[in-house]
């Protein structure tokens, strides 16, 4: 019962994280955003601050997320808990980031055609929308731990989800990521905080999915290999034949 109270507040914080992050990246209704709230200081602090706080968080969310780290990990976390508490702090270092980061506010671009600027607030919700579905289509409840915990609680083994491609999955192998780039980038103002935010994380995913797909190639073996020919790594595109 312990754990399973636990995978679920892990969750909780999971979901206010990503509801903060929407508000914090469009800039609206959180008091602090990307681009308004932050504490007063220099350009060079602000870009030292925030170049740490996104290392940071890359570091973590990348290193914990690695085969090798996970068996050191388990070897003190249990194995049920292990998802959530990755989790946890996921949220964590996504929070540090939200409360320590520095606005830097020079335009990069801005624009003002009316059309223009619905269009990109589209994409980004849109971006956001293909993030919480992407999660969905796969396994949600096994990808934020909360599987593991129930499965505990009931005395059994989460099973590991099986290889499928559904849906965003038929025509680009990340959607999840790539929804995540649209919701970056796709901003009617772009300041420097902003473009700084947005090229880090890009880079962070690019880094991230070259690492994940090693260990996609690993559980599910040839059935990965194949799939990878086909179909379009980051951009959605139609499926290569073979």
């Amino acid at each position: 019962m312990a754990a399973l109270v636990y995978g679920v507040l892990c969750y909780i914080l999971l979901w206010l994280s990503f509801l903060y992050a929407i508000g914090f990246v469009g800039n609206f209704i959180v008091p602090k955003t990307i681009d308004f709230g932050g504490a007063a200081g220099s350009t060079t602090e602000a870009l030292i601050v925030n170049v740490v706080l996104l290392a940071l968080f890359g570091v973590q969310h990348s290193l914990m997320a690695r085969q090798g780290f996970k068996r050191w990990w388990t070897r003190f976390v249990p194995d049920h808990a292990e998802r959530s508490t990755y989790v946890l702090l996921a949220t964590l270092a996504f929070s540090l980031l939200f409360w320590q980061w520095r606005p830097l506010t020079g335009e990069v671009w801005s624009v003002k055609n009316p059309l223009g600027t619905g269009i990109l607030q589209a994409v980004f919700w849109i971006g956001w929308s293909i993030v919480l579905v992407g999660t969905f289509l796969i396994s949600h409840f096994n990808l934020f731990g909360l599987q593991q915990v129930y499965a505990h609680w009931q005395g059994k083994v989460a099973r590991s989800p099986s290889f499928k491609t559904p849906l965003f999955y038929k025509f680009v192998r990340h959607p999840i990521y790539f929804g995540f780039i649209l919701a970056f980038w796709a901003t009617p103002v772009m300041t420097t905080g902003h473009l700084l935010f947005a090229v880090a994380m890009t880079g962070y995913i690019l880094v991230g999915v070259t690492l994940e797909e090693r260990d996609l190639v690993t559980f599910h073996g040839q059935a990965y290999v194949k799939y990878r020919r086909r179909v379009s790594m980051i951009i959605p595109l139609p499926p290569r034949k073979g």
